[in-house]
């Protein structure tokens, strides 16, 4: 299934489906700088994924542009002052918190270099994979500027120390190193991080997609909440995964010895 409607912005539709695999490429000039019209098309697509329970994974790519994402377009900046969470702080956190919440597990594929608000953006999915070399960062402090939800995201992924040490220098930081902190997944030292991502991707959807959009659930609250809560929480989802269909069906393919056909249910 693919889809090349237009959305409701007027613009291409930023979402394709194949199969059990979603991606979202993001169309916005070169760099593909975070701009009003780049936020509607992305949260169009978004609701989209949301809606569509046959999806087992989503890719977030930077389609044909140079970069996956350089950041907030400035240009904006100019004349956003006390007004600026109604023009553009509160509307980019809600794109970019559609983006974490996603109910099944989500890859921002790094072909190009992603910068502030791009580095957001990637840091909002749940697994990173990038081309080697790349330039990624939270480089707002060279402006004056603040990442905002990336500066909680960063926190939660490489401690406070290592977090600060990159929002006040607000320094690239070379692949090795991200992928030695954790905060990218995967290195891609020969092919495209969007081709690595698809192989990703493909083994994911090709396991229990009740399972793995709970263990999402989990790992989140594993952070969120408070460890009796989150503990508890586990013992429904346990639950939930004894009365699905998937659970027995996985069970009756291994005795089989056959592939499992998952349904989701």
């Amino acid at each position: 299934m693919a889809s090349d409607a237009a959305n409701v912005a007027g613009e291409r539709d930023l979402l394709t489906i194949t199969g059990a695999i979603g991606e979202i490429a993001l169309a916005n000039g070169p760099l593909n700088l975070v701009d009003k019209a780049m936020l509607r098309g992305l949260n169009e697509a978004l609701r989209k994924a949301a809606r569509t329970p046959e999806l087992r994974c989503v890719i977030v790519h930077g389609g044909d542009a140079r970069a996956f994402c350089a950041g907030s377009d400035i240009r904006e900046f100019e004349h956003l002052r006390a007004d600026a969470s109604e023009h553009k702080i509160l509307f980019e956190d809600m794109v970019v918190r559609a983006l974490a919440t996603l109910p099944m597990p989500t890859i921002a594929a790094l072909d190009g270099h992603a910068l502030g608000g791009g580095f957001e953006l990637a840091l909002a999915c749940d697994l990173r994979v990038c081309r080697a070399g790349i330039r990624i960062g939270l480089t707002e402090s060279r402006l004056g500027g603040l990442a905002g939800n990336g500066s909680v995201r960063l926190t939660r992924l490489v401690g406070p120390a290592r977090a600060k040490e990159l929002l006040f220098t607000g320094d690239f930081i070379p692949t090795d190193r991200a992928l030695a902190w954790g905060l990218v997944n995967r290195v891609v030292e020969q092919g495209s991080a969007l081709d690595e991502a698809r192989a990703m991707a493909n083994v994911i959807a090709a396991r229990g997609p009740l399972s793995n959009r709970l263990a999402k659930t989990l790992v989140d609250a594993a952070q969120d909440m408070a460890l009796d809560a989150a503990l508890s929480l586990s013992t429904v989802q346990q639950q939930k995964i004894f009365d699905s269909r998937d659970l027995h069906e996985g069970v009756a393919a291994f005795r089989a010895k056959r592939d499992p056909q998952f349904e989701g249910r």
